[in-house]
């Protein structure tokens, strides 16, 4: 049986009080009050650098509030408001009112990694190899020759997790329990995929391309490839498909793929690979890790919540849905009344526009239209806003729908259930209180 590497935070939230036993390396035990015996504190002291001087009262199953903060799990250049879902591997997500800007900020980009990013990288002496059965040569790359060979291009393009809204689905779907907060929109800068393949030749059997990176097993087994997914080969092809080293104009953050990762945008954010050290032009559709399976694959045809699918039932996901954020203002806004609220967020809609963007606040009984603005180039969300006026003092919710440009539309409540809980687009929603 192959060993199971979980966080912290995944440990406390499945069984606090076994948790207690496995982090703090020692069959602690617990009182019938049910709090940490001596050798278990003695131990959680020795992490906290002191010794915890009322650690008796302290109940089992807690997570000191230090490790809750910032400081013993630094993310360096990371917004210190941001949400860890799991630190083994990270996986942390953005609150939605910091995702307002209309080009997001490095240090709000969500992280979503599977293994444990590379160490001590020296950009200057990174490579990138083309192979595969449908590449007409093996060629490698050092990361400045991809910089002084080919031109150079800016994009902003949306990337989002494909299991982002996880935690609303029921039955609930294993995995990090992602909320609205794994998405957005940064600016990248990097060259055009498709430039460096055809410098290296493609086969005309070339159906897929598939990546390989420099991020190490939660085992430690550096034989083993953590995540080795792809697109393909008409989405590699694209002039937007990025093979990137710059976010906003700077070095990507170490956790989101310094110093070269490739970008997709509207498709799942997994295939765009980080750390990346090669890719493979295939002559069939991509078979690493986390490509076969259920991974990252929806049932084909709808299914009743809760039902066993087979693999070969399930299919690649592809451009994600239509989806809206409001970042503007926080849920639980307090607002006068008389006066109108402004209200403003992103849409995106995977391959496609979003062409329209309403606002309801009687649960979706009426909509109001939104001004929505045209995307900064192609896979860039857009911009909207609006102006509510309410008609009386008490309690609303505000609820925000996009249409895409093939005229769907985001579903008021939950989408078909899935056994892994990816694609849930439906309508973000926020508290108002009118006094």
């Amino acid at each position: 049986m192959s060993k199971k590497e979980r966080g912290l935070f995944e440990l406390y939230q499945a069984d606090p009080e076994r948790a207690d036993w496995l982090v703090w390396g020692r069959k602690t035990g617990h009182s019938r009050r049910g709090f940490l015996k001596k050798a278990g504190l003695a131990a959680m002291g020795t992490v906290l650098g002191g010794q915890l001087v009322f650690g008796r009262n302290m109940p089992a199953g807690l997570i000191p509030a230090a490790l809750l903060t910032d400081d013993p799990f630094p993310i360096k250049g990371k917004h210190k408001d941001l949400t860890i879902l799991n630190d083994r591997p990270w996986n942390v997500e953005t609150p939605p009112h910091l995702l307002h800007p209309a080009v997001t900020p490095a240090g709000v980009l969500f992280i979503r990694n599977n293994g444990i990013p590379p160490e001590d990288i020296d950009a200057a002496k990174w490579t990138l190899t083309i192979d595969g059965e449908s590449a007409q040569r093996t060629k490698t790359y050092s990361l400045s020759e991809l910089k002084s060979r080919f031109r150079a291009y800016t994009y902003q393009l949306t990337l989002e997790c494909g299991g982002n809204g996880r935690a609303e689905f029921n039955p609930p779907a294993k995995g990090n329990q992602w909320t609205l907060g794994a998405v957005g929109c940064p600016s990248w800068t990097g060259v055009r995929l498709k430039d460096v393949l055809e410098d290296v030749g493609i086969k005309p059997d070339a159906v897929y391309i598939g990546y390989y990176g420099k991020d190490t097993h939660l085992s430690g087994d550096t034989s083993k490839v953590v995540i080795s997914r792809g697109v393909p080969i008409e989405k590699a092809l694209e002039d937007e498909a990025l093979i990137a080293w710059a976010m906003n104009g700077a070095d990507i953050p170490l956790m989101n793929g310094h110093p070269l990762r490739l970008v997709f945008g509207g498709w799942p954010g997994s295939t765009s690979g980080k750390w990346l050290s090669r890719i493979s032009i295939r002559n069939k559709v991509h078979d690493g890790p986390k490509m076969t399976g259920q991974s990252y694959r929806v049932p084909c045809k709808p299914v009743a919540p809760g039902t066993k699918v087979a693999d070969e039932d399930m299919c690649i996901i592809e451009s994600m849905p239509v989806k809206s954020l409001i970042t503007s203002p926080k849920t639980g806004g307090i607002l006068p009344y008389g006066r109108s609220l402004e209200v403003a967020g992103k849409a995106w809609a995977g391959d496609l526009e979003v062409a329209e963007m309403h606002l309801s606040i009687d649960f979706g009984a009426s909509w109001q239209p939104a001004r929505l603005l045209p995307p900064k180039n192609r896979l860039a969300w857009q911009l909207w806003s609006a102006s509510i006026d309410f008609p009386d003092r008490g309690y609303y919710e505000l609820w925000a729908r996009a249409t895409d440009s093939r005229g769907k539309m985001q579903p008021m409540v939950l989408p078909g259930w899935n056994p892994r809980g990816y694609l849930n687009n439906a309508c973000h929603r926020i508290a108002i209180k009118v006094v």
